[in-house]
């Protein structure tokens, strides 16, 4: 179980406004995540991930606090063993496809799992500039499971997708993540095409 319950101010169009979240996800689930531009989607995946810091409150996974504003405690990203897949990638440019997943990982087996998943392995030494915005979205998912991570993070993972390669990645992750049991939340400007695979919903406003 992952528990969470934080304050943190937000700069909106209209002035400040505070995104309260009290929220709880049980282990293995799937949560989608939408609502309007500035409405603290983004930021709220990277409070959980330890990218921002929240100004009150605490997160729980299990029994352990990953952070604590009362009593400073504030795990580092990577002792909370998180993927992010974000929104603008963040890709690395002077690295092959391959590469991104070493660097995480040296499990051989995996990758080469991960490269067929994401339809990837013809591709596999070639770099983000030479790949599709489809391409490089699918690598960023990838590199993000290569930790297998407790929790899964996703900003608007599939907006660079054909129809037929979104629906087919969908199905395929799906198996995935429920095999390894990972708590994943998905932010989506469409939450439709979720419809049938997340257990949850969150809607901000």
């Amino acid at each position: 179980m992952i528990s969470i319950n934080i304050e943190k101010k937000l700069k909106a169009y209209h002035g400040q406004q505070v995104l309260h979240i009290d929220k709880q996800f049980a282990m293995g689930s799937i949560t989608k995540i939408h609502g309007p531009s500035g409405s603290g989607k983004t930021t709220f995946l990277k409070v959980i991930a330890g990218l921002i810091n929240p100004d009150k409150g605490a997160i729980k996974a299990d029994h352990e606090t990953w952070f604590n504003a009362e009593t400073n405690i504030n795990l580092s990203t990577q002792k909370r063993n998180i993927g992010f897949v974000f929104q603008q990638y963040a890709l690395f440019p002077n690295m092959t496809v391959r590469q991104h997943l070493e660097y995480a990982t040296a499990d051989e087996n995996w990758i080469n799992r991960l490269l067929l998943l994401g339809k990837l392995e013809s591709l596999e030494t070639h770099k983000p500039d030479y790949l599709s915005g489809g391409q490089q979205q699918r690598l960023a998912i990838l590199r993000a499971l290569t930790t297998k991570p407790r929790l899964l993070l996703m900003d608007e993972p599939f907006s660079a997708l054909d129809a037929k390669m979104k629906t087919e990645l969908i199905a395929a992750l799906k198996e995935l993540l429920k095999e390894l049991n990972v708590t994943t939340i998905i932010v989506s400007h469409n939450p439709q095409e979720l419809d049938g695979w997340a257990d949850d919903e969150m809607v901000f406003s």
